[in-house]
């Protein structure tokens, strides 16, 4: 049976996985593309924002702004500034969830850091 072929420098991974929290399924889907990152997290199919963040030369905190949706819902942005600061890429997160709880989005990051962890390759 052959391998199959190593993708190319240029092509997009996918990667999904989900957790249960809280009583509640949640579903993650990652799309590594060459110099990017996009994350969405939620629990039904809804793109309800859309947040991106990039690292500056000119400040240790990556910059930030919401692309979509309800603009004092800061949880896709902040996410999406950890990520960056992490991965060194530009990271676009949709953060699809009714519950914005701190102890509840710690909860969530903490799940992509294992995942990260894990599956280096796909991040």
């Amino acid at each position: 049976m052959e391998e199959p072929p190593a993708p190319a420098s240029g092509a997009i991974s996918l990667h999904n996985f989900h957790v249960r929290l809280w009583e509640q399924l949640i579903y993650f889907h990652v799309m590594r593309l060459t110099d990017s990152l996009f994350l969405w997290v939620g629990a039904t199919p809804n793109l309800r924002n859309l947040a991106v963040a990039m690292c500056s030369r000119y400040d240790s905190i990556p910059v930030s702004t919401s692309l979509l949706g309800d603009t004092s819902d800061t949880t896709s942005n902040c996410l999406a500034q950890r990520l960056a600061r992490k991965t060194k890429k530009q990271v676009f997160v949709s953060y699809n969830l009714q519950n914005t709880d701190s102890n509840f989005t710690l909860l969530i990051e903490n799940r992509i850091k294992e995942e990260m962890e894990a599956f280096p390759e796909k991040f």
